[in-house]
């Protein structure tokens, strides 16, 4: 069986992968940041990573971080999801699928099923089943 993300997504869903693209676009208007690992659910609570270059960390360092930000944010209900931030168009890189690996560790590792998706100021982008949403001009949510 195929992993990651498939059409048709649910509409609470859909919201959730939104919001988190929202809250990214809305936090982030430097030109140059470090890609940000995040683990929660967006717009709710979550716990942070900074992705710095001068920091190595291999595959089992990088586990054992999923791993205890899974366990700060969880709660009972549905698994949090991770999301990776980032700047640059979409299309798989290094710092992904590097960040893909160790959550699919720390996950199985958890018994919990694993939602990852990558996230720039235009959308999602999910590294293991490649579905994609963008928008050229993202607004919120009309309140009402």
């Amino acid at each position: 069986m195929a992993e990651g993300l498939r059409d048709p997504l649910s509409p609470a869903l859909l919201r959730v992968l939104r919001q988190a693209v929202l809250d990214h676009a809305a936090a982030e208007h430097r030109r140059s940041f470090l890609p940000l690992v995040h683990v929660g659910l967006p717009g709710q609570r979550e716990t942070v990573f900074a992705v710095r270059p001068d920091e190595r960390t291999d595959h089992a360092l990088r586990t054992d971080i999923v791993s205890a930000m899974v366990r700060r944010v969880r709660r009972p209900g549905p698994a949090p999801m991770v999301w990776l931030t980032r700047r640059d168009r979409l299309r798989p890189q290094d710092v992904d699928l590097a960040w893909l690996a160790a959550a699919r560790s720390a996950y199985g590792e958890l018994g919990l099923p694993l939602l990852m998706v990558v996230v720039n100021r235009h959308g999602w982008r999910d590294p293991r089943s490649g579905l994609e949403r963008t928008w050229q001009r993202l607004r919120p949510p009309e309140r009402g």
